[in-house]
């Protein structure tokens, strides 16, 4: 079975490979802007054309060390030499892992000194590959920006790069695309590498979200086991959500306290995850227009089409207003939820954990520090008061081997389903332990109730009058359904139906 081919877009920043990425893939996923160095980190997403999917890479411009000291050929690296070269290593990442690569460059510009120093650099990496015996991928050069006839004719320049056939394009209007796709297309088939999409498998879609800064890029780092973000000390350095695909396999704890023996369970836990990396979450009135905000935008999209959403605060920041606007969005989209105090390392050492921690119930082994903060925890996000809090620090590794485990767990209460029967004793326990409410003399009365929905799980009431249902009562009913059957990390709705004249 052959698998799918990557396709990398490299090149100098600001070159336009965003644009082009947009273009091809069909959809807004790369964030464009005129600043360079826009795109960070490495963007995936498939592509299909004639009959071929590919997986396309779209990187953060590959900037030459030595233009730092002239700063007008180096504005992505204004703020940190270190920040270049971890672009770089994460554009040779890619190209490591290409098998058809993209060199892009500008043709209104022209080919430049940082053009040619960049394809140094490609050939230095094509040449390692071929020594260490690896198929050599082949070159097309794209010139972008080619709106223009002059731009077009223009383009015939980077022909001088003896890179390989150069292609005249606009990733803003689509001309000459259309071109490029059929000659990677043919590329790939000579190689014989295409695969069909598997986008259909099953897998659960989990999201990193949280302010800047909070760690995002770390945690995904450790859950993942490659440093494939970028991550940096300064806020918002996380702009793309990047999807990350990949099978995760843990060994089942007997002792994990869920109440089931071992030979209830399997001997792993298994599930193909597609992790999410989102941008880091500024307040909205605070956000600058342009990339920042087109992140954030993204951000909450990758919320929405999520299963669960690890929520990341800062143990040495404390809770702020915007961790609490953020877990209200995931409250909104319904999705289930994992609160993670990150940075606890810089509250309390591993070793001070060991030695002082002590069970609490419901809540494993917590230290004095950890139950104060919990409790604040519980007080700040008690409108979701079903979502763990796990105290971790994605830099150290501490607790990190808990996250998905949970997180799984949680997917799983979102799927669950409860026959009609154990609904209906769950209701007629709640009336006898907690008379219906009343309203002008008249008292609230369930005929029927009945589990409709999953992910997330969704109960129907059928009532003489959803009105005399109040926020306490349905609260109350909630509360008795999750202390029967748990749900935990994952909301649930309760609709309340008026009796119809066709109702028994």
């Amino acid at each position: 079975m052959t698998r799918r081919a990557f396709v990398a877009l490299v090149g100098r920043p600001n070159v336009g490979k965003s644009t082009l990425f947009n273009r091809l893939v069909g959809e807004r996923i790369s964030v464009v802007d005129d600043a360079p160095g826009t795109t960070r980190d490495r963007i995936q997403a498939p592509v299909e054309w004639a009959g071929v999917t590919f997986t396309l890479i779209d990187t953060g411009g590959i900037e030459p060390l030595e233009s730092l000291r002239d700063q007008r050929q180096a504005p992505v690296a204004a703020s940190s030499r270190d920040f270049v070269r971890e672009i770089r290593e994460q554009a040779e990442t890619a190209i490591a892992d290409a098998d058809v690569i993209l060199f892009t460059a500008d043709a209104q510009a022209g080919l430049t000194a940082i053009d040619e120093a960049v394809a140094d650099i490609l050939r230095k990496q094509l040449g390692a590959r071929s020594r260490e015996g690896d198929t050599v991928p082949p070159v097309m050069v794209v010139a972008s920006k080619a709106e223009a006839n002059e731009a077009r004719f223009a383009a015939t320049e980077f022909y001088g790069l003896g890179l390989g056939e150069v292609f005249a394009v606009s990733g803003m209007q689509g001309d000459g695309t259309g071109d490029l796709l059929d000659a990677i297309v043919a590329a790939i088939r000579e190689r014989d590498l295409s695969e069909p999409s598997d986008e259909d498998a099953e897998s659960v879609r989990v999201a990193l979200v949280g302010r800047p800064n909070v760690g995002k890029s770390s945690l995904f780092n450790a859950l993942v086991g490659e440093p494939r973000v970028i991550v940096s000390d300064v806020p918002g350095t996380t702009r793309d959500a990047v999807d990350t695909r990949f099978e995760f396999i843990q060994a089942r704890d007997p002792n994990d306290g869920d109440g089931e023996t071992p030979e209830e369970e399997d001997d792993s836990l298994r599930a193909t995850i597609t992790l999410v990396d989102t941008a880091g979450m500024r307040k909205r009135g605070a956000i600058e227009p342009g990339v920042e905000k087109f992140s954030v935008l993204r951000s909450l999209k990758a919320i929405s089409r999520a299963d669960v959403a690890l929520l990341l605060v800062d143990a040495s920041e404390g809770i702020t207003a915007q961790d609490e606007h953020i877990a209200g969005f995931i409250l909104d989209e319904a999705k289930s939820v994992i609160l993670l105090v990150n940075k606890w390392d810089m509250v309390e050492s591993a070793e001070k954990v060991a030695r002082t921690a002590r069970p609490h119930e419901g809540w494993g082994l917590l230290t004095e520090k950890m139950e104060r903060f919990l409790e604040v925890a519980r007080e700040r996000f008690n409108f979701m008061a079903y979502s763990p809090i796990m105290f971790i620090s994605a830099q150290t590794g501490f607790r990190v081997d808990q996250v998905l485990p949970t997180a799984l767990r949680a997917h799983e209460a979102r799927s669950q389903r409860i026959p009609t029967s154990d609904v209906m004793r769950i209701v007629r326990e709640a009336s006898e332990k907690h008379a219906a409410p009343t309203h002008g003399g008249r008292r609230l009365k369930i005929y029927f109730a009945s589990q409709v929905g999953v992910e997330p799980p969704t109960f129907v009431f059928n009532v003489n009058d959803p009105e005399l249902a109040h926020f306490g009562y349905r609260r109350f009913l909630e509360n008795r359904i999750r202390d029967e059957f748990g749900f935990m990390g994952t909301p649930i709705n309760l609709i309340f139906k008026g009796r119809t004249a066709g109702d028994e």
